[in-house]
């Protein structure tokens, strides 16, 4: 059975990585944030408790 037979996929699966982390994955880092985080104080908002009506 030959998908058994580790020997060519693990060459492609090996090149695979290799290229994605030499290549692909340094040009997807240095793009910037759509949406960079703000310094804005987060805001607590107050609830109230529900008001059953069968209690």
């Amino acid at each position: 059975m030959p998908q058994l037979n580790p020997t060519p996929w693990f060459f492609i699966m090996l090149i695979s990585w290799l290229t994605f982390s030499a290549l692909i994955q340094p040009k997807i880092l240095t793009f910037l944030s759509t949406n960079p985080p703000t310094s804005k104080t987060p805001t607590t908002s107050t609830t109230s408790p529900w008001t059953w009506p069968w209690t």
